[in-house]
């Protein structure tokens, strides 16, 4: 497991006026290993963009239990990209697999390249 990947969920955050605005807040760190599927391209509003599939690999325990489709994630090591709060290398999460039904591992399917 030689990567570093950040998970993410969306919150509702204070705004500083008063009010409040969805975030994504990082709750945690884990070591990961990404195994690249097939890539694709997929024509999205009449543009080609590129779509690179994954399989992330994690150890199970009870935060990494949480992590749900809705979450995100992204290369802690990649860095943040100009404005320092958007990751430069991110991943959708879409879905969450416990192969072993053992709880030892468990394999995110994620997408790089989609918004």
């Amino acid at each position: 497991m030689r990567e570093r990947i950040g998970f993410q969920e969306s919150e509702w955050v204070d705004d500083g006026w008063g009010g409040s605005e969805s975030a994504w807040v990082t709750k945690f760190e884990e070591p990961a290993e990404l195994r690249p599927g097939i890539g694709s391209e997929t024509v999205i509003a009449s543009r080609i963009a590129g779509v690179q599939p994954f399989t992330m690999v994690i150890r199970s325990s009870t935060r990494t239990r949480q992590i749900t489709p809705a979450w995100r994630c992204y290369d802690v090591r990649a860095g943040m990209g100009e404005d320092g709060k958007t990751p430069k290398r991110l991943f959708n999460i879409k879905a969450v697999a416990n192969p072993d039904q053992w709880h030892s591992m468990l394999n995110l399917m994620v997408v790089e390249g989609t918004p």
